[in-house]
């Protein structure tokens, strides 16, 4: 089937507008979760508390993701939107509904069962490092058991961001993050200065209920429908849980890795859990505003151009989706490596968080920073397959890779220890290695799947993303030499805005077509309000 290029042209400017309006307010969440990290990690440093926290805040995690985080969105979205594009707007709801109550039941069942078994978690899977310091292992269980209702908060919620994206909206499922954030603050600011790391527990759970309340006015708007029904006897309901079965396996084993290097990091030297936790979510803080924006923006889009047929429409799409993100992600990666220290110092030195925090933290960013690449294009990618109705090809794949993560973590853990370096990083590079791994072979299946991936067109954008790189190399390195004694203000904006500049002025003389649209968009909405 030919598809016109105004149709073409339509999809692509909905897929960038929707992630515009994405971006902006991760922006916004970025900033925001900036100030959580920085208020945490000053107040707590990267001590016993803090390992104790993240401990128990991984088991919160790990329930949400395979339940009611990427797993349900990828199997609920593609289902949900094509009664939508079919018009089919009542059986749509009545699937929201059946899935709302298993997602309820389910989470409420698995975090009772966490609770109880608090203490086993703790000592067999999560960190078996803690048993011989009793003080952090009761810790660890208390906070868990703090959590944990947190988990069946974050379940409806993102089942509620999967229901308001693939009715294009996406403004408030984006604040969500936002106010997550705000509800941890409010724990740290409030709360802590009398509960101590308990306060940050609560305010993790205040956080996770207004993550939930601030969608209900848009669902409202909507017009959605409610029934208290299960709908086990739907076939949409069957799809739903046949495409997420094997997404729940591909998500458990990427879980997995996470508890593999929580249960690595928790043997060595204290602060290297927290390292690593504080090192990846600054990694995934570009990885948000990128891939993930994008992603959450484009899924609709694929979803509906899979519906109504349309395959040629979408590998355009997805093309020109794969070039964007690929010009944002390689320089933020160059850009984390060369001033990972500075940016580490700037945000959370201060407090409790001294001159070791931040050599634990930005020894972990080298590594983490690496893989910024892949992650990005994975997370597109991955989406891609899911509008296709396929959760089992990404699943393989991430399950072999993943795989690979938990091998390559206790080669290069050994392997940095015996060199005399910090045996956190190798955590850290098996994550980017596997990453790139995954990434390549889904590109792979994929040109395949779709007869093709524009290859040359999203190639003409790596070359030119290499060389801009390089020049913004170069430059940056001549920056920290010369600056080395300047104030980490200095040192850390001038780099971001020379990084930033040198980047975007050989994207121009480069003639790169994505500078020419954004400039184009630039101007019509000046103009436009200037009229």
């Amino acid at each position: 089937m030919s598809v016109e290029p105004d149709e073409i042209q339509s999809a692509n400017r909905q897929i960038a507008r929707a992630a515009g309006t994405v971006m902006a307010a991760f922006i916004l969440s970025n900033l925001i979760g900036l100030i959580r990290g920085i208020l945490i990690l000053r107040g707590f440093g990267t001590g016993a508390e803090m390992e104790a926290f993240n401990t128990a805040n991984r088991l919160a995690e790990t329930l949400f993701n395979l339940v009611a985080g990427g797993a349900l969105a990828s199997a609920f979205v593609p289902t949900f939107t094509g009664f939508l594009a079919k018009k089919e707007t009542a059986h749509a709801w009545h699937l929201a509904s059946a899935i709302a109550n298993l997602v309820l039941i389910i989470l409420t069942i698995v975090s009772a069962l966490s609770a109880v078994f608090a203490p086993q978690i703790v000592q067999y899977l999560l960190a078996p490092g803690f048993v011989d310091e009793p003080a952090k292992f009761n810790l660890t269980v208390q906070l868990l058991r703090v959590i944990l209702p947190s988990v069946v908060i974050f379940g409806l919620s993102g089942l509620m961001m999967g229901i308001l994206n693939a009715n294009q909206v996406f403004l408030y499922p984006a604040l969500a993050p936002s106010m997550y954030s705000i509800g941890i603050i409010f724990g740290v600011l409030v709360l802590s200065p009398g509960m101590g790391i308990f306060g940050l527990a609560w305010g993790t759970v205040l956080g996770a209920a207004l993550h939930l309340l601030v969608q209900v006015p848009s669902l409202i708007r909507l017009k959605a429908t409610y029934k208290p029904i299960l709908g086990l006897e739907d076939p949409a309901v069957r799809e739903v849980g046949k495409l997420m079965l094997p997404r729940l396996v591909g998500a458990g084993i990427v879980q997995l890795n996470f508890w593999v290097n929580t249960n690595l990091a928790s043997r060595q030297p204290e602060g290297s859990l927290t390292a690593i936790t504080t090192a990846f979510t600054l990694m995934m803080m570009p990885q948000a505003l990128i891939a993930q924006a994008i992603a959450i923006a484009s899924l609709p889009t694929f979803s509906a151009q899979v519906a109504l047929g349309r395959l040629d429409e979408m590998r355009s799409s997805l093309a020109s989706t794969l070039r964007a993100v690929l010009l944002l992600s390689m320089p933020s990666s160059i850009g984390l490596i060369l001033l990972r220290e500075p940016i580490i110092r700037l945000l959370y030195q201060g407090g409790r968080f001294g001159d070791r925090s931040t050599e634990l933290v930005a020894w972990a960013l080298l590594w983490y920073a690496a893989g910024l690449v892949g992650h990005c294009v994975v997370e597109i990618i991955s989406r891609a397959f899911y509008a296709l109705h396929d959760t089992k090809t990404p699943v393989i794949v991430g399950v072999f890779a993943m795989s690979l993560n938990i091998g390559f973590s206790l080669l290069f853990t050994t392997m940095f220890q015996h060199a005399g370096l910090m045996p956190h990083g190798g955590l850290a590079l098996a994550n980017s290695l596997a990453t790139g791994i995954e990434m390549a072979i889904l590109l792979v299946i994929m040109r395949k799947r779709l007869n093709g991936l524009q290859g040359l067109f999203i190639l003409d954008a790596v070359w030119k993303g290499a060389a801009a790189c390089a020049a913004m190399t170069i430059i940056l390195v001549i920056w920290l030499g010369w600056s080395a004694s300047k104030s980490v203000w200095l040192v850390t904006l001038v780099g971001l805005l020379l990084g930033v500049g040198i980047y975007g002025v050989i994207l121009i003389i480069l003639k790169t077509k994505e500078v020419g649209i954004v400039w184009k968009a630039i101007t019509r909405r000046l103009l436009h309000r200037a009229a």
